[in-house]
């Protein structure tokens, strides 16, 4: 399995810096954050600095095959087609870098109606996936803490738009905090619409993401059996920053540690 770290986690580099560091740690990928998208955006239009970072990542050995959209993105607020227009701008960034599993949060609208909710969902769903057919990329509904907050309700809303460009990822830290479903049935009811990983691990009462194996209540055996039963192929893919305040020397440990829990974890070093 691949292993990645959200990049943010070294957000004291710029992105082309922090690819260094990520090598030097071990890891040949990483998920591109919604900080760092937005910092290559400021740059300019989307197609020409992905394209960039693309190469500069190439000349390396390094890869971002998976990606965060904008994170505070709301496609049910009243804005909601604007919103539209602005992710097709982080999806010309994405198709430019080669990523294929763009994480999406829908959000929610506390004003309108839960039909209108979903109908807002669809509209802009359908409008992305449209924009981004010829590619190979997949936009992720990541589970939250709303009511879209275990599979049932992503998979509802993945079959109403009716795309092969829609799919899943699970935040395992979200989960442990949204009691009903384990994480094992989540991975198994999603299969193979199962596209992307946030690995995140918590106490059950604040997303605190941490990394596995430390205070947290995430069941892990659960996780990976889930995984290797439905052929999973996608990063393995950590989102810690809870692990991340810490002196740089620190942080630069932990990620080779953290690099070592993966292998662990995945069966790749003997238990």
């Amino acid at each position: 399995m691949k292993y990645s770290v959200w990049s943010y986690y070294l957000r004291e580099f710029s992105p082309e810096e922090q690819i260094g560091h990520y090598l030097d740690c071990g890891f040949q990928y990483a998920e591109l954050s919604d900080e760092d998208g937005f910092i290559l955006l400021d740059r300019g239009a989307g197609a020409r600095v992905g394209a960039e970072l693309k190469k500069y990542a190439d000349d390396r050995g390094f890869s971002y095959p998976q990606g965060h959209l904008w994170l505070r993105a709301n496609i049910t607020a009243d804005d909601y087609m604007d919103t539209a227009d602005k992710l097709k701008n982080w999806l010309d960034m994405y198709e430019a870098l080669d990523i294929r599993a763009a994480v999406l949060h829908t959000g929610r609208n506390p004003d309108i109606s839960p039909e209108e909710t979903d109908a807002r969902r669809v509209k802009v769903l359908t409008e992305l996936t449209d924009y981004i057919k010829g590619t190979d990329i997949t936009i992720c509904l990541e589970n939250l803490t709303n009511d879209l907050d275990h599979s049932g309700p992503l998979l509802d809303l993945i079959d109403r738009v009716g795309s092969d460009h829609l799919g899943v990822c699970l935040d395992t830290g979200h989960l442990n905090l949204r009691p009903g479903e384990s994480q094992y049935d989540f991975i198994k009811n999603c299969g193979s619409r199962l596209k992307a990983l946030h690995i995140a691990d918590n106490e059950g009462q604040t997303d605190q993401h941490m990394m596995p194996y430390g205070r947290g209540r995430v069941n892990w055996k659960d996780v990976i059996r889930g995984l290797k039963e439905v052929g999973y192929d996608g990063l393995f893919n950590l989102e810690i920053p809870g692990e991340a305040t810490a002196p740089m020397e620190i942080k630069l440990a932990k990620l080779r540690y953290v690099k070592e829990i993966c292998a662990y974890m995945t069966g790749e070093i003997e238990k």
